[in-house]
């Protein structure tokens, strides 16, 4: 699982923690965890959190070494 790190427009940060991956659905992105054992987001995948897509500006994947920021825009 993983820590996704948005930055919004408004300058304000969001930290989505224990997810597996996002992706755009309408308007929104949602950030999903899946199953253990599966690596592909479904229809079986929980919804975390979602954040209106408009309103973000940076979405950055979180290393599990604190001082490593990966980009994943």
């Amino acid at each position: 699982m993983a820590t996704f790190q948005i930055l919004l427009q408004n300058g304000s940060t969001e930290i989505i923690d224990g997810v597996d991956g996002y992706e755009p659905e309408g308007p929104m992105t949602t950030f999903f965890r899946s199953g253990s054992s599966r690596a592909v987001i479904d229809s079986w995948s929980e919804r975390v959190a979602s954040v209106r897509t408009v309103d973000i500006a940076v979405v950055r994947r979180l290393a599990a070494d604190p001082e490593s920021v990966v980009l994943t825009v």
